[in-house]
């Protein structure tokens, strides 16, 4: 990788230096942040491919700019690609991220004002969803499901129950910290009776959808959005499909609605990671993040930790602190003096704010990216028990720390480094 930046070393040695950095914490750290993956060499090399000096506003063959032949091929390959994965009647790629790709598909149908049934953000969906501190809790009336108390599942009586009860113009399914598999026939159902639109935001389980480890929304839903990273293992960035009857308005929200230029490096890293998609491991891979993140889960268990909902049917789960005494903000944190990095996550019907949490969430892309199996996560889960267990001896988090090294060395991420 070094000698892919010798002009970054000599234009800009302070930018060089911090890119070798997060190559080297990326290489020694056990990476278990649901939400982050490793992009191949390849969506690496796209991204930073010549692309990045072109504008191309419009779409392919409609363009606001000359000079456009190339872009339009590379965004209508990744066009292609994503509809041939999903099944996708219309896909838009042009979405700068997931909360983009989300913005764009309320811009396209919804007035301000109009109201939302989403997930909780403290039962497991995601800021775009109607949080109050986002421009989807800002602009538009919010009415929130969650899960339930006891078991941590989503209980559709109950998103069925508040449908009808406030008719909501756009009902939104899909979560950031949610370990079960979602039912989107149920969801597509409620909204019919509710006489709502439907949109399900698939960012954290695009992969295992794409790999058919988990059913698809597309048949179901009016639009479907997602990030292009997490279990995709592309470039970060955002995607939307929805049926033809909305491809003109979902287009026009994108641009010029939203955005202006599409990243057209970005794009092609998009199209190169879509392709990858469609290879015959991609599958084997997927399968592989499910098997390690159940047997994780089931690790922990065994040690005494609580799994939000019992454990997991995707690549996340969620675990409740309470009973270790210790926050989340404190376990995140001894963890990484430990080099395993995660983050902390409030849980269902959480006491805690935000900043401190009960809970943190682990997801095992990463790692499975890495080549780790179901024997390495056995080691993992101890490795993490030991340092929640003891979090402030100094000597524990070295000893856990070299348990660590060991790992990396044995998988690295992108050849061997020191």
């Amino acid at each position: 990788m070094n000698s892919r930046l010798n002009e970054i070393q000599k234009a800009d040695p302070e930018i060089y230096e911090a890119i070798m950095g997060e190559l080297q914490r990326e290489q020694n750290k056990l990476v278990l942040i649901a939400s982050e993956n490793y992009a191949s060499p390849a969506v690496m090399e796209a991204q930073g491919s010549i692309f990045t000096n072109k504008y191309a506003e419009g779409y392919p063959n409609k363009r606001y700019y000359g000079g456009c032949e190339h872009a339009d091929v590379v965004e209508s390959l990744a066009i292609a690609r994503a509809k041939e994965i999903f099944g996708a009647e219309h896909a838009n790629v042009q979405a700068h991220s997931g909360s983009q790709a989300n913005m764009a598909v309320f811009f396209s149908v919804l007035n301000p004002g109009d109201k939302i049934l989403g997930m909780d953000l403290r039962h497991g969906g995601h800021l775009t969803h109607g949080a109050a501190v986002n421009f989807s809790g800002m602009i538009y009336e919010n009415v929130f499901y969650g899960v339930d108390k006891e078991t941590g599942y989503i209980d559709y009586g109950i998103v069925r129950e508040l449908a009808l009860r406030h008719r909501p113009k756009m009902i939104v399914a899909g979560a950031s910290a949610y370990s079960r598999i979602i039912d989107f026939k149920i969801f597509s159902e409620i909204a019919a009776e509710a006489e709502a639109m439907l949109l399900v935001d698939i960012a954290h389980i695009a992969g295992l959808i794409a790999a058919g480890l988990h059913p698809s929304p597309v048949p179901y839903a009016d639009f479907v959005t997602s990030s292009t990273h997490k279990t995709l293992r592309g470039p970060r960035g955002g995607m939307i499909m929805c049926k033809d009857k909305y491809a003109r308005a979902i287009d026009k929200a994108v641009f010029p609605a939203v955005q202006g230029g599409p990243l057209m490096h970005v794009i092609a890293a998009k199209a190169v990671a879509f392709k990858e998609v469609l290879t015959k491991g991609f599958k084997t891979y997927q399968e592989q993040i499910i098997k390690n993140a159940k047997r994780l889960s089931e690790e922990l268990k065994r040690r005494g930790y609580i799994i939000v909902s019992g454990g997991t049917d995707t690549h996340l789960m969620l675990v409740d602190l309470r009973s270790k005494d210790i926050t989340g903000k404190e376990a995140e944190e001894a963890l990484d003096r430990a080099d395993i990095t995660v983050n902390k996550n409030s849980i269902p019907y959480d006491d805690k704010p935000a900043t401190i949490t009960s809970g943190i969430r682990l997801g095992t892309p990463a790692l499975t990216t890495r080549d780790f199996k179901e024997e390495d996560m056995e080691e993992v889960a101890d490795i993490i028990d030991k340092i929640i267990t003891a979090p402030n001896q100094e000597h524990n988090l070295e000893a856990q720390r070299k348990r660590v090294r060991a790992l990396c060395k044995q998988k690295p991420i992108y050849g061997r480094q020191s």
